[in-house]
């Protein structure tokens, strides 16, 4: 039942046994260390398409949809709602995809390091052998950021990162507000078919009446595919941070060993403390002292 339970990591109970002269020692961080990026070609791809889905929404709802608009309240009203929503998303993702998710120290499983945990005797330690390092609980490998990230919850291609620790804040704003301005444009779509089967096609819209029935029906097409995959993503984060197991802990079924907590604490955990309206803002870090999110069950 042991070996079942720590299938998934390699575990070394002295100093002795980890092979600490197998290991480089980290290399100094410098000014350039400090900035989170991943390298990975699919990732950036699907950032740069992220992006570019965003100003292409942009471009329909102001130029084909509320620029021609005779309503100058609507279409003011609709015009700063959107760009606020479609400001935040973007800010989330970049946050997201700057931000370390989490990572511990790469090569740390060297003699020295080892020697200052001051292990009890029989104490169980857990080692990564892919980077060499000594893993906390409830951290785990990712083989494209080749990092271990603490509390893992998976690796989002969509905001080239992991998601963890530091950074689910910023993902879970990232689908939601995407949701928001996808569910924001469909409503808008609608309405302007309305409009335009009532008036003129000629005059609801700059663009010949082709071009802007294409236009709408991508924008349509882009809002309701986004719409659908942000709200079951944001839906499936809110659960996991109530229940304070990540998406690769409910994948592998891994022994709960960490103290239990409140829903609301949990979300404190990840959003920072106390509750503000800065939880709702990409632009704040939250503070997560408070939180002390790793109050393990021995």
């Amino acid at each position: 039942m042991k070996a079942s339970t720590h299938r998934f990591r390699d575990i070394e109970r002295t100093a002795e046994y980890l092979h600490p002269e197998k290991c480089i020692p980290p290399p100094p961080i410098d000014s350039m260390g400090k900035v989170w990026f991943i390298k990975d070609g699919c990732g950036i791809a699907c950032a740069v398409v992220t992006w570019m889905l965003v100003f292409y929404a942009e471009f329909v709802v102001i130029f084909v949809m509320l620029l021609p608009s005779k309503n100058l309240i609507y279409s003011a009203i609709n015009g700063i709602v959107f760009n606020i929503l479609a400001f935040l998303a973007l800010a989330s993702h970049f946050r997201a995809m700057i931000t370390d998710p989490g990572a511990v120290p790469k090569g740390n499983a060297t003699k020295e390091f080892i020697e200052s945990l001051q292990l009890k005797p029989g104490q169980v330690v857990y080692k990564c052998p892919k980077c060499c390092s000594i893993k906390p609980d409830r951290a785990h490998h990712c083989s494209v950021c080749k990092r271990c990230i603490r509390k893992m919850d998976h690796h989002c291609p969509w905001v080239n990162n992991c998601v963890g620790e530091n950074n689910q804040k910023f993902f879970v704003l990232f689908t939601m507000y995407i949701s928001l301005i996808s569910l924001h444009s469909l409503i808008m779509v609608g309405f302007h078919f309305l409009y335009c089967f009532e008036e003129d096609w000629t005059k609801c819209s700059s663009f010949s009446p082709p071009t802007t029935v294409i236009l709408l029906i991508l924008l349509c097409f882009e809002g309701l595919l986004f719409l659908i995959f942000t709200v079951v993503m944001f839906g499936t984060q809110v659960h996991s941070i109530c229940t304070d197991e990540t998406g690769i802990e409910q994948l592998k079924k891994e022994e709960r060993r960490w103290a239990k907590k409140t829903k609301w604490m949990n979300l404190k955990a990840v959003f920072g403390h106390p509750f503000s309206i800065a939880w709702l803002s990409p632009l704040a870090t939250p503070e997560q002292g408070k939180a002390d999110p790793y109050q393990y069950v021995v």
